[in-house]
């Protein structure tokens, strides 16, 4: 997949799966523009792959609508920011879930916005890929907020694609399993709460970054050219046990 001469738009590159998609976005030719709240990532993002950058906290909602508007014009978008926190349902606080929202479904939904209509303005066709999880589609025990924001992701890219594709824009989610990044390694550092996980999936091991980057490029590239409104599991046969 040659991405020469597209520009890309990805939030969460800081770490994890944005960071290992800007670094696959870059070495097939792309000219990526990456978003993070940690300036001390983008510094070595730029250093390592040349890329444009924009420090901000997708939290803040006007933040993010500048950030967005910053970037454009783009060819294509990955919303790949996200964050959780770990509670039952007796412990969710309102502060936590708010932010999740914010973060994981709110920010999305305004990239998408200012990128849809500066790409319907100028007549061109393109491609958003929003990383959601397979807790969009499982009750993950201490993930309420989480599940709820993945779920709120995945419903959200539905309608985007409804609505889009008769402006040749394609949106499409990737459900990754449990993919060993930062945010991963905070939810399943116990070896019990793993190990029972890992004996649910057929291919036994949970994903890398890099298994879940692949996958989005191939939604964003024109291979996928007749693939809008999926859910994509990267879940090594979780969902088929």
């Amino acid at each position: 997949m040659d991405f020469t001469g597209k520009r890309v738009i990805v939030t969460g590159a800081g770490k994890g799966i944005g960071y290992s998609t800007v670094h696959m976005l870059a070495k097939r030719g792309a000219s990526v523009l990456a978003l993070s709240r940690s300036p001390g990532d983008l510094e070595a993002l730029r250093a390592e792959t040349g890329c444009e950058t924009i420090a901000v906290d997708l939290a803040d909602a006007d933040a993010t609508r500048a950030a967005a508007l910053q970037a454009l014009p783009a060819d294509l978008l990955v919303n790949c920011a996200g964050t959780t926190e770990l509670e039952s349902i007796f412990d969710v606080t309102v502060e936590n879930f708010d932010r999740l929202m914010a973060v994981n479904a709110r920010a999305p939904m305004i990239m998408v916005q200012e990128y849809a209509r500066d790409m319907v303005k100028s007549g061109r066709r393109g491609s958003i890929v929003n990383v959601s999880s397979m807790a969009a589609f499982q009750g993950v025990i201490d993930h309420t907020a989480y599940c709820a924001s993945k779920g709120a992701l995945d419903a959200m890219t539905r309608v985007m694609a409804n609505e889009l594709g008769p402006h040749g824009i394609r949106v499409n989610s990737v459900n990754p399993i449990v993919t060993l990044t930062p945010m991963a390694e905070k939810a399943w550092s116990d070896p019990a709460k793993a190990n029972f996980m890992l004996s649910r999936i057929p291919l036994g091991r949970f994903a890398m970054p890099d298994d879940i980057s692949e996958v989005i490029l191939f939604l964003l590239s024109d291979a996928a050219a007749m693939v809008t409104g999926q859910s994509v599991m990267v879940d090594g046969g979780f969902r088929a046990a």
